[in-house]
């Protein structure tokens, strides 16, 4: 376990794709390690424009009563 902890990036760096580290504490197995696939889309800024309305409630003060939960 404590060598996982010390090399992680370098055993991830070896890590094939497909392929699983088994990490142990005293020779039981506690986790299985694996590279996550797919391809990581870049996501677009303003794609759900128009789409959402926030009334104008939302920027009311909350009551006092539920207020009371927020302070101590």
């Amino acid at each position: 376990m404590h060598d996982a902890k010390t090399n992680l990036s370098r055993y991830l760096a070896e890590l094939a794709p497909n392929e699983t580290l088994l990490i142990c504490n005293r020779n039981e197995p506690v986790a299985e390690l694996r590279l996550v696939t797919g391809k990581k889309r870049k996501r677009r800024i303003g794609v759900a424009t128009g789409q959402l309305t926030v009334p104008d409630s939302f920027f009311e003060p909350l009551p006092e009563e539920f207020m009371k939960y927020f302070s101590s």
